[in-house]
């Protein structure tokens, strides 16, 4: 008689085989057919959508409309104001109410009937309508990132100074800041600007959770004789308080800060812009409005970091992929995961946090035949410590009121205390300090060319896979040495692709931090695949410049991909696999999967096995599409609450 474990184990195998013979015996051919075929896409979010199919189409619902950036007047509202279109009758006419404009993003805010949706999206003018959904936050870093090493500097002159992200903004989207912590008043002006999106009116931190992200990102170190300080403690900070004293925002909400950053970017000098925060990725970065309006501020020159998420396992300890949040899953941010460094600043012992989101992105778009087309990017783009953070505690916040444990203890004046967190929140802010010193080594530098130099220096993780760890663990040190030699008269010009890109050699690949040496990653994640080689940081290339994704000029077939040499020089390699690292290289390791399988629709990945869409095998275990977030269900994120046995958390909440 079969044991019935035997038997469980039996099944799964058969059933594993068929999925995997019926995607091996998939045919291509109509599947390329069907992409070259004209295909029209809805412009109503799937979760409205949804929300009007399921009979609540009656319900009053806030909507987020975004315009063609072609229409007069860059909003909806037009050059004539709303009254003055057809689509301002057609407002008027299904009974919608307009509560905004944000003319900067091409964005118009709508309160309407779910099911008048449709009698909006018939204009030609409007590109997408989305729900206004709910936004929730997630939640010794200068040595064990290099930062400390990279202080002291010369410039071209000769003359010492300190690396300390001088002359550098950064905006910080949510809870808002505790201005009286000692973090934050060792520097007169540190805090430039606030200002509440969240109809509290009120811009320090009841939440508890920005005061901490900000500390993190750029909070003196003085009155702790450095101990816990800021990756750029020179940096200042505007305060745009998104997230409520409940730790809970709207899309809207973050919308109007990134719209007013587009508006006062230069007034401020904004050069960063930290988001930890996210919400479900059910739109496709195609569509979505925070996805668009990151893209815009990146084009204009800004660098926009954001955090992967929290959601790599389930609470039952299963590693799942494709939990990437939005606006993660836009493919000009940064995003960031988190390591776990074990407190120590040696890094041969890092290793990945579990909690950490992993790729590839499930956001989608439906087109006319229902069929979803997924986005699939390769996400993370690389990781930083995140795990057990020490940093400024906001005073009598909401955290540490409901979760004393979160208290260190290390300090008893109200405004030195600390506290702990984890989760990629907290290693966001570390990336964000981070191009803060880099845009000071090098204020030429595009958001494209920050970005690529970080994951270029970057630290592969042993035992890691691309969807997890991006291009690896953040390296300052690294980054900074080839930042300092990237010619600066060449970005203010338009340069050719192939163009000299540094004033010298490249540095020696390689890096050494508290007398541990490791290589690194010398190569790029791009959108659907990876690229490696020397030319990446010898010569210019074309998507370096501002207006391009770093993944641009990479053509997808059907089968294979390859590079667009007006846009990438030659000598570069681009990869058939995802990798688990050896620690060596972007390319080291056994092989996760091939990368062609990123350009088809509907592929969820899990421990190498490749398998249909809405099935994922995690150990033995089936899950459908319903514990993902590409069908409206959300997995919240925030303050990972760690286990101090283990330093990894034990519990999401919100």
């Amino acid at each position: 008689m079969i044991a019935r474990s035997t038997l469980k184990r039996f099944i799964a195998l058969a059933l594993l085989v068929s999925l995997c013979s019926a995607f091996l015996f998939f045919d291509h051919s109509k599947a390329q057919a069907a992409t070259t075929t004209a295909t029209t896409f809805d412009k109503v979010s799937p979760d409205l959508r949804q929300l009007i199919q399921s009979g609540q189409g009656s319900t009053r619902v806030k909507v987020i409309v975004q315009s063609n950036s072609s229409s007069s007047g860059g909003g909806l509202l037009g050059g004539g104001g709303l009254l003055g279109g057809l689509l301002g009758t057609l407002v008027q006419t299904v009974g919608g109410v307009v509560q905004g404009v944000l003319s900067l993003l091409n964005i118009t805010l709508i309160e309407t009937r779910a099911d008048s949706v449709d009698v909006l999206a018939a204009d030609p003018s409007v590109s997408y309508i989305s729900l206004d959904t709910q936004v929730r936050s997630f939640g010794h870093v200068t040595n064990t990132t290099g930062t400390q090493q990279s202080r002291a500097q010369k410039n071209s002159l000769g003359l010492n100074y300190t690396l300390d992200g001088s002359n550098v903004n950064i905006a910080i989207l949510d809870s808002g800041i505790d201005t009286t912590h000692k973090s934050f008043t060792g520097q007169f002006g540190k805090i430039i600007f606030s200002k509440d999106f969240t109809g509290e009116n009120r811009t320090d931190d009841p939440y508890g959770h920005g005061t901490h992200v900000a500390a993190v990102a750029a909070g003196v170190g003085t009155a702790t004789n450095g101990s816990y300080e800021g990756v750029a403690s020179a940096a200042n900070l505007v305060n745009l308080r998104v997230i409520n004293s409940q730790g809970i925002g709207s899309v809207s909400g973050v919308l109007k800060a990134l719209d007013w950053i587009m508006a006062n970017r230069q007034a401020y000098n904004i050069r960063v812009v930290n988001m930890s925060l996210g919400a479900p990725a059910i739109n496709s970065y195609k569509n979505d409005p925070v996805c668009q309006s990151v893209r815009k501020l990146v084009n204009a020159g800004i660098v926009v970091v954001a955090a992967a998420g929290n959601n790599g396992k389930l609470t039952t300890g299963q590693k799942i992929y494709g939990a990437i949040h939005c606006p993660g899953n836009e493919p000009s941010a940064i995003t960031v995961g988190a390591s776990n460094t074990y407190g120590t600043d040696a890094r041969n012992e890092d290793s990945m946090a579990t909690y950490s989101s992993h790729g590839p992105t499930r956001s989608f778009s439906t087109d006319s035949n229902g069929v979803r087309h997924y986005d699939n990017l390769i996400k993370p783009d690389l990781v930083a410590p995140g795990n057990k953070i020490i940093s400024a505690e906001a005073a009598n916040n909401y955290l540490v009121r409901t979760h004393p444990e979160l208290e260190t203890n290390n300090y008893t004046t109200s405004n030195m205390k600390l506290m702990y967190m984890s989760g990629t929140s907290v290693s966001t802010p570390v990336v964000a300090g981070a191009a803060a010193l880099l845009l000071e080594a090098n204020p030429n530098l595009t958001p494209n060319m920050v970005k690529m130099i970080l994951m270029y220096t970057a630290q592969p993780l042993a035992g890691v896979n691309t969807l997890e760890q991006g291009a690896g663990q953040l390296n300052v040190a690294g980054a900074v040495a080839v930042a300092k030699l990237v010619r600066s008269e060449l970005l203010g010009l338009t340069p050719t692709v192939g163009s000299s890109l540094l004033t010298q050699a490249a540095p020696s690949p390689q890096t050494t931090i508290s007398s541990y040496t490791f290589p690194w990653a010398q190569g790029l994640v791009l959108n659907h695949t990876t690229i490696t080689g020397t030319n990446l940081i010898n010569k210019y290339q074309k998507s370096y410049g501002k207006g391009y994704l770093l993944g641009d000029g990479v053509n997808e077939g059907a089968y294979s991909q390859s590079l667009n040499t007006s846009m990438w020089t030659s000598n570069l390699s681009m990869s058939s696999y995802l990798m688990k690292s050896d620690g060596t290289t972007m390319f080291g390791g056994g092989v996760f999967c091939p990368t062609g399988i990123m350009l088809g629709d509907g592929i969820m990945l899990t421990d190498g096995i490749m398998l249909t869409d809405g099935i994922m095998i995690t150990d033995g275990i089936m899950l459908t599409d319903g514990i993902m977030l590409t069908d409206g269900i959300m997995i919240t994120d925030g303050i990972m609450l760690t286990d101090s046995s283990t330093g990894d958390p034990t519990t999401s909440m919100h």
